[in-house]
């Protein structure tokens, strides 16, 4: 089991950047399989960005690909995701999302069995 916690959102102006970090409990996690999501109010929480145990490939939504970096860093339990050139429609609540399953669905919300709680991202236009 682990246990994720959000954090680095926050409000700032289209253009700008943010970065948020997912801190993970427990000894494995690198065996785990990661995930950013977002859900804006009235809308269903969508992918963002994924990354396998692997680390050989990440994946991304079309809308923040190019301007969205996820990353994770096993030695210190964190996964990040570099945020840049934001846009107005990027504002949501962002979801770091975890699974230790030999493969996973990265742009399914349902394959994720853990979450963290959730961090506040507002673009301001």
């Amino acid at each position: 089991q682990v246990q994720l916690e959000e954090s680095g959102g926050g409000l700032v102006q289209a253009g700008g950047s943010l970065r948020l970090s997912c801190a993970a409990s427990g000894r494995t996690f690198s065996s785990y399989t990661m995930g950013w999501f977002r859900q804006a109010p009235g809308k269903e929480r969508e992918f963002v960005a994924g990354i396998r145990n692997t680390d050989d490939n990440p994946s991304y939504a079309d809308s923040v690909r190019g301007r969205f970096t996820i990353s994770r860093d096993n030695a210190k339990n964190t996964m990040y995701l570099q945020m840049n050139s934001l846009k107005p429609e990027d504002t949501a609540v962002y979801y770091c999302a975890a699974d230790d399953a030999r493969w996973v669905n990265l742009f399914s919300p349902r394959a994720f069995d853990y979450w963290g709680q959730g961090t506040q991202v507002t673009v301001s236009s």
